[in-house]
């Protein structure tokens, strides 16, 4: 038992050692212009109610427990969010949403999100998007979420999740984007988007489950509401319980 514990506490040290130098690689990245300008932008004019802040202004990395058996997988920082505060999913009413829920579901130490030294850990749970900087209008290029896409592979390589929970239609196709040129999948032809439900790829392969994005679009309609979000979590808790990691 002391060995098998030692073992991975070894494990769980390298991987955070090669998070830690993938995560620099994302901050330091400059493969999309467009994007750097306008995070730059965005953090040289701010918004009044955050005049005060410093924002973080560059790519944001992925945050979350090196040991994770699920993998939450969202579209882009928000400009007025992550793009000031330096945390994926924090400070936008997206992200007050997302770990609200994971505060209930056992995954977060606290409901709220605020800035990264706010004390918040992750159990379980592993955050990251398929673009890392704040894109115009909150829509990244096809081009440039293919930029960022072998970040993501590297993250699903060295966490080796689970569960792979896609917050929107985005997220789930940036995901099957990376199945099919793995030749994991055929086609993205069998796989529909809909909330709540999963996929069962192939054996060894992560599930995928699908969720409406917490955004203020889905949240303020109605197209989302906690008790939605909450029941993805629930499963998708069940779904990392199946077999062995």
């Amino acid at each position: 038992m002391v060995r098998q514990t030692n073992f991975f506490l070894i494990l769980t040290e390298k991987v955070n050692h090669l998070l830690d130098i993938l995560h620099k690689e994302v901050i330091n990245c400059r493969r999309c212009p467009r994007l750097l300008e306008h995070c730059i932008n965005v953090a040289t004019v701010k918004r009044r109610a955050y005049r005060d802040w410093d924002y973080w202004g560059k790519p944001v990395p992925g945050f979350g427990d090196p040991r994770a058996r699920i993998l939450v997988l969202g579209l882009a920082p928000g400009a007025h969010g992550a793009n000031r505060t330096g945390r994926i999913f924090t400070g936008d009413r997206s992200g007050d949403w997302l770990y609200r829920a994971l505060h209930q579901t056992g995954f977060a130490s606290q409901p709220h999100s605020v800035s990264r030294d706010d004390g918040l850990h992750l159990h379980d749970v592993y955050i990251t998007a398929a673009a890392h900087c704040a894109p115009p209008g909150n829509k990244p290029a096809p081009e440039e979420i293919r930029n960022c896409r072998p970040y993501l592979e590297r993250e699903l390589d060295l966490l080796h999740p689970r569960v792979v929970v896609a917050l929107g239609r985005i997220a789930f196709d940036t995901y099957l984007e990376i199945l099919k040129s793995r030749g994991v999948i055929a086609s993205r032809a069998a796989f529909h988007f809909e909330h709540n439900r999963h996929f069962r790829i192939a054996p060894g392969q992560p599930v995928l489950l699908s969720s409406y994005h917490p955004s203020q679009q889905n949240t303020s309609t109605g197209k989302l509401t906690e008790k939605m979000l909450l029941d993805v979590f629930r499963k998708a808790r069940k779904l990392a319980a199946d077999g062995r990691r």
